[in-house]
């Protein structure tokens, strides 16, 4: 008797390979994080002024976000496995080159190619999950990538803390960056044996306009607003900025061209089309921006506010680090139970609990916040963001077909790391201005705090109004 393709020949993704997805998961994430507390020795070893300190940040950012999405795809047509490898392997040979980096250029160079490492690895994660598992499995993986992805910024802030201090092999803070080394190794020696290598199945043709247009939109945006406001808007930041929608209407034509001509467009419009992969990048950009601003307004607080050391405002954020991680093993379950938007819906409203929480923390307790002070809001907000982050996911693919998924990780991841830098510039503003008025960090970080708040608040209403309308289209 004839069948179709049987289950059991489709890759199945075992708990072995999720662990090494998951430890490949760490490298790029970490690196968001673990550089902040490096900044300052990083600027007496290389005599970087604060320009060259803010585009040692931007450079990875920038890189990651404008080729996640041609990441994924190379990952549908050459295999995901592979590209998840060359990633592996040029995020070695990037974090040796920036720890043996002897001048603020040769680091800039070395933080593109992270970057562009670190979109070669990403996309390769989660398309392998969504086409090696399904059901509960699927479900579970995704918010264990998303107590990883979570956890791991925690992670950056307080280990890299902590190898300063150390000054491992009097290595200083050249030792986060070589710290990666041994990892990488670990995830290359495994990934062949555990990882399965899955494909898209026939052609997949490269999107070369789309990416050129892609690329030009997301680097004149950020840089517009990573530069724009420490340059007084001098005339070409404005410019980049005024070209933003032009490029947006350029590829959205480009995309649509190729999608009616059959090709394979690097974001495609039909996934744009589907209610969920919308509303997922509406939280993408709400929520991780306001995570970014979170995490860059309240460690500055705590070290240039309030005197903490590197390793002390690191330690601050392991109870938010702990929560989360707990929380993100239990999200399957409350999603299960609840639903993916209540489920989110229950994040939000933990989240900005612990939000309000801290900003009357910083009142009480100014100017000598410690760990313990800000342990129980800090607990709250870990514990809502991991629902947020493990919804985020799951709503943003739950539509998505198996033969595009690696299109809509990367669509989903790209507008994700691009809210990390707009997080970091808006609420930076918002923080800088106060100080810049006032010179007060408490008034800062309350200023910055509670516009976090109001972006969450929106980011509510737009869950409560995506969750009734999807009642009322499905409401079985």
């Amino acid at each position: 008797m004839r069948h179709a393709t049987p289950p059991a020949t489709r890759p199945r993704l075992d708990a072995a390979g999720l662990a090494v997805l998951l430890c490949g998961q760490l490298l790029p994430q970490i690196d968001f994080t673990i550089v902040n507390v490096a900044l300052d020795a990083i600027s007496r070893s290389l005599h970087a002024d604060a320009t060259g300190l803010e585009l040692i940040i931007a450079a990875y950012g920038l890189a990651f976000a404008v080729c996640l999405a041609m990441g994924g795809r190379l990952g549908d047509k050459l295999g995901r496995r592979r590209v998840f490898e060359w990633g592996v392997a040029l995020f070695f040979v990037s974090s040796l080159l920036c720890g043996l980096a002897t001048a603020v250029w040769q680091m800039l160079a070395a933080r593109v190619l992270q970057g562009v490492a670190a979109a070669l690895i990403v996309p390769q994660i989660l398309a392998t999950i969504h086409v090696t598992l399904e059901g509960h499995a699927h479900s579970r993986a995704l918010g264990v990538y998303g107590a990883i992805g979570g956890l791991s910024f925690i992670v950056g802030q307080v280990f890299g803390g902590f190898l300063i201090s150390a000054d491992i092999a009097g290595l200083g803070w050249r030792s986060v960056f070589l710290i990666n080394l041994p990892l990488c190794v670990g995830v290359l020696a495994c990934s062949r044996r555990w990882v399965p290598e899955t494909r898209r199945e026939g052609d997949v043709a490269i999107d070369w306009a789309g990416t050129v247009l892609l690329a030009g939109l997301v680097v004149c945006l950020l840089s517009a607003l990573a530069f724009g406001p420490i340059s007084h808007w001098a005339w070409p930041w404005p410019a980049l900025l005024a070209a933003v929608p032009m490029l947006l209407a350029a590829l959205w034509r480009v995309e649509l061209a190729q999608e009616r001509r059959g090709a394979q467009p690097l974001l495609p419009p039909s996934l744009l089309r589907l209610p969920s992969v919308r509303f997922g990048l509406l939280v993408a950009i709400l929520f991780f921006a306001c995570w970014s601003g979170f995490m860059f307004a309240v460690a500055l607080t705590l070290q240039s506010g309030a005197g903490l050391t590197p390793f002390q405002s690191g330690n601050a954020f392991i109870a938010l680090g702990a929560s989360y991680f707990v929380s993100s093993l239990l999200s399957s379950r409350v999603a299960a139970r609840l639903g993916q938007v209540p489920a989110l819906v229950l994040g939000c409203i933990i989240q900005m609990s612990g939000l309000l929480a801290l900003m009357l923390t910083f009142e009480l307790v100014w100017p000598r916040p410690d760990m313990l002070t800000l342990m129980p809001a800090t607990v709250l907000i870990g514990f809502g963001q991991a629902f947020i982050v493990s919804s985020f996911f799951r709503i943003g693919l739950s539509d998505v077909p198996a033969e595009q998924a690696g299109a809509g990780a990367g669509m989903l991841s790209t507008v994700q790391q691009a809210a990390f830098g707009l997080g970091v510039t808006l609420i930076g503003a918002v923080f800088a201005q106060v100080i810049h008025h006032g010179g007060d960090y408490r008034a800062a970080v309350l200023a910055a705090l509670g516009t976090e708040f109001c972006v969450m608040l929106l980011l509510l209403a737009g869950a409560v109004v995506f969750h009734g309308r999807r009642r009322r289209l499905c409401p079985g």
